[in-house]
């Protein structure tokens, strides 16, 4: 192949393609179905004020500075012109698209071409912790990797200044959306840093403090974060060094619906991985090798809580894979025609784990309409609480049900009981009175029995007998376990399917019971 033209990975129409191809498990499902993001539209719902004659009785709304903003800041200016769950969908899909333009931006910037590698890292767009709706974190992550691109083509071009100048805004803007995409993108900028610095001749004891020098335009987000913290508390760290956690945490980067399809998927990367750093043929981006080590150690030595964010070591997984795969480019030895067919297979690749992601969007959509039915049934404003079945250790395929109630907020102006309580990281505070544990996340997952990994879990017949019915007027139950029917007394069924039931609470009746009782 003469390598002054371009193979078809490496030219602009298939970076747009693919780009494009990224986004298609998101345009079907009118709602992207991951499993938060029904509770993160819940509080824009709140954020917007559109019903707030209603929810201002239940939920207060205030901005404040925290690493964690980025969807709520699209959203408040998108949905006022376009519709709130439009705005959010725009988002989402953009998140992905920006993911997938990030990986084949710096693979170009890093080796001055898109390398075949880059095309096995482009179904990481859709990794665990995307479909579990940390959709703050996904966006930064996005902006991150497309920031470092950046990041790297004006080291190339040796425009250092404008960098300094442009990044000092771009850091901050990233540390708003969240905290870890501002710190990964540290961590990836100061590992090229080092890189160049040894490039350039510099001495190991010298590199260290010109890499750090060179990184001072992503700093300002340290009194950021400061402030942040100062009026919140220290956040929140815990569980560090649990090797079987983390490994299983790379064992489930592309977590999905089917177990063996998804295994499968991330033990051919890790098969890539290994045959690319075993072959002498292959050669690495100093830059890359050096930011990938430095995130692997952060993967290690980060803490299963950090600032408050459950899974923040899970959550930067994936990225570390991406970023070991963009390390690599073919030698001089290494043949045009092995090139082109590993480039094929990273495209089938891409191509067969999109296509498994469209399906499984596809049905979980399906799922998430037949539940949503019981909207029909809920009137504007109803203090509403949901039980949601839930399980001790999730199955592979995890229920993405858990704040589906906050579509009842959303779109009816309902109580919902699924949203989080979690000191300086949202900007929601529920202040409806009398509800006790019945107020937030996780009172709406409900169990068959007590289990020792989720103490913070009710059974379900404890959830129905503990209810404060006087504070509520409906009962939404979705995939409920098994339950007493007794201690439904006093509700009337109003509406049913072949797994949930919309109770309506008698509480005129249920007090002449206990009178006459």
């Amino acid at each position: 192949m003469n390598r002054t033209q371009n193979a078809w990975w490496e030219t602009r129409t298939f970076v747009l393609a693919a780009v494009l191809l990224s986004i298609v498990p998101l345009l079907l499902p009118a709602v992207p179905p991951l499993t938060d993001l029904p509770g993160h539209i819940a509080r824009y719902r709140v954020m917007l004020g559109t019903d707030a004659a209603v929810l201002s009785q239940w939920y207060q709304f205030h901005w404040r500075i925290a690493g964690n903003l980025g969807v709520d800041l699209l959203v408040a200016g998108l949905a006022p012109l376009l519709g709130l769950e439009i705005a959010v969908k725009l988002v989402i899909l953009a998140t992905a698209g920006l993911t997938a333009s990030g990986i084949l931006w710096i693979s170009r910037e890093a080796h001055g071409r898109v390398q075949p590698w880059a095309l096995f890292a482009l179904p990481f767009v859709y990794n665990y912790s995307f479909l579990f709706g940390f959709v703050n974190h996904a966006l930064s992550m996005a902006l991150a990797l497309n920031a470092f691109a950046l990041w790297l083509r004006l080291g190339r071009l040796h425009r250092i200044g404008l960098r300094a100048v442009l990044f000092v805004p771009l850091s901050v803007l990233i540390w708003l959306a969240h905290v870890v995409g501002w710190g990964v993108l540290g961590i990836m900028a100061y590992g090229a840093e080092l890189a160049r610095a040894r490039q350039q001749g510099r001495g190991w004891l010298i590199t260290p403090v010109a890499a750090g020098f060179a990184c001072l335009p992503l700093a300002l987000p340290m009194a950021l974060l400061f402030v942040w913290r100062s009026n919140e508390g220290v956040g929140a760290t815990g569980r560090f060094f649990e090797v079987r956690l983390k490994l299983g945490f790379l064992a489930m980067a592309l977590r999905d619906r089917w177990a063996a399809f998804d295994i499968a998927a991330v033990g051919l990367i890790a098969i890539m991985l290994f045959r690319a750093l075993r072959d002498r043929r292959i050669e690495r981006a100093p830059s890359l090798a050096a930011a990938s080590l430095l995130l692997l150690a952060a993967f290690a030595l980060l803490p299963f809580i950090l600032f408050g964010s459950a899974f923040a070591d899970m959550r930067i997984a994936p990225f570390m894979v991406i970023l070991a795969l963009l390390t690599f480019r073919p030698g001089e030895a290494f043949p045009a025609r092995e090139r082109a067919t590993l480039a094929m297979i990273g495209l089938a690749f891409f191509v067969v784990r999109t296509a498994g992601t469209t399906v499984g969007f596809w049905m979980v959509d399906r799922e998430w309409n037949r539940h949503l039915e019981a909207l029909d049934h809920i009137p504007r404003g109803a203090r509403l609480v949901t039980f949601v079945g839930s399980n001790c250790i999730d199955p592979w395929a995890h229920r993405r049900e858990s704040h589906l109630s906050g579509l009842a907020l959303a779109r009816r102006a309902a109580f919902s009981n699924d949203q989080w309580r979690l000191a300086g990281s949202t900007p929601i505070t529920v202040i409806a009175p009398g509800l006790g544990k019945y107020a937030t996340d996780p009172s709406q997952l409900v169990l068959l029995e007590p289990c020792p990994f989720q103490t913070d879990f009710m059974t379900m017949n404890a959830a129905l007998a503990g209810l404060p019915r006087n504070r509520f007027d409906y009962v939404w139950l979705i995939n409920p376990p098994p339950f007493d029917p007794g201690l439904t007394t006093g509700m009337q069924p109003l509406w049913r399917n072949r797994t949930d039931i919309l109770y309506r609470i008698d509480n005129h009746r249920l007090s002449e019971a206990r009178a006459t009782h």
